[in-house]
């Protein structure tokens, strides 16, 4: 067995704090990767606080890792041992479905695996994520890291990366269309950096105006202060799609209109309650609502290749692994820029 130093949740009241557990040795398919950076994803926070139902504790968070690998099992083809890989947000899925089948493992009809906070398939095992010294996991659903990019900003595309950046590639935006992004968080700073590359003109819908700067330096080309009215107005019937980050309650119809014939809006933060919606801003303009889910592993290697292309990573700051308790409060009070990323050699 493989000895883990990491940090947990061990109920849903009290602060995370030092665990040890134990890893099992490596598979004939399986690679172990030493864990060198961990992002923080506010999904980790709703978890270990049981916000999403039940968690499995001790509870050890992590969905956006990236690290070295150092020992690969014999079957192993697709990675060598001293290669940077990513994990994200699953570590296995069915791989029998048609949605397995199709790449898009996280759609599987049986529920992916999670990284964290779920069972090693076939077992009682739980998973235990990225706020770990290492982790051990099939090639299959491992990822190629660039040397090329900073590996610090690399971490949070395993998880805020590919949630913007896969609706956005599935609804084809690019020249031509306007793009409004709702909310600018850990989501929100990487959907207007994507829209962005994408050729699209992006516009930041904030409540907070001091943002609008910021906004502009992601690659945003306007700004627009949601709670005035008369900007609100001017907006109506004006964007092709809205990227909605936001997971703080908020009326979904208000945002529609801003919406042209035609136009989607994008749903990938969630809200803590469900969102009445109003049927006549839907059809009085056909226009559309979808939701999105993160990326299989196909679309996700996809958008590290584009991101070390065109030298995208996130905006962090890193903290040691013992400062995670006041990074969640700070996540809490929206105050980070943009996203908090462990330093995994605090642990040793």
């Amino acid at each position: 067995m493989i000895q883990v130093k990491a940090f947990a949740a061990y109920d849903a009241e009290t602060p995370l704090r030092p665990f040890e557990f134990e890893r099992k040795e490596v598979g004939a398919n399986q690679v172990q990767i030493e864990i060198l950076y961990s992002g923080v994803c506010h999904s980790d926070i709703h978890t270990a606080k049981g916000d999403w139902g039940p968690a499995i504790y001790p509870l050890v968070p992590g969905h956006e890792i990236v690290g070295k690998i150092i020992k690969t099992g014999e079957n192993v083809t697709k990675f060598e041992v001293g290669e940077l890989a990513g994990v994200g947000c699953f570590v296995d899925s069915c791989r029998k479905c048609q949605s397995c089948i199709e790449g898009e493992e996280q759609f599987c009809d049986e529920g992916m695996t999670g990284t964290y906070n779920s069972y090693e398939r076939g077992t009682t095992t739980p998973t235990y994520g990225g706020y770990s010294t290492t982790i051990t996991v099939d090639q299959d659903y491992v990822l190629h890291v660039s040397d090329k990019l900073d590996l610090k900003g690399v971490a949070p595309l395993l998880c805020a990366g590919i949630t913007t950046y896969s609706p956005l590639r599935y609804l084809k935006v690019g020249k031509g269309h306007k793009v409004a992004v709702l909310g600018l968080g850990g989501l929100g700073h990487m959907a207007v950096k994507f829209a962005a590359s994408f050729g699209a003109e992006v516009t930041m819908l904030s409540t907070s105006p001091s943002k609008e700067a910021d906004a502009k330096a992601l690659g945003a080309h306007h700004f627009a202060l949601t709670t005035d009215p008369a900007t609100m107005d001017s907006l109506a019937n004006s964007f092709d799609f809205i990227l909605n980050t936001v997971s703080a309650k908020h009326d979904y119809n208000t945002y529609l209109n801003l919406l042209k014939k035609n136009g989607t809006m994008i749903i990938v933060g969630a809200p803590p309650a469900g969102e009445p919606l109003q049927a006549f801003t839907l059809i009085f303009k056909r226009r559309s609502i979808m939701g999105s889910l993160i990326g299989g592993i196909k679309e996700t290697q996809e958008m590290l290749d584009y991101c070390a292309e065109h030298n995208i990573t996130a905006d962090v700051e890193v903290i040691d692994m013992d400062y995670i308790n006041e990074a969640y409060d700070r996540m809490n009070k929206s105050d980070v820029k943009y996203r908090f990323v462990i330093d995994m050699a605090s642990m040793k």
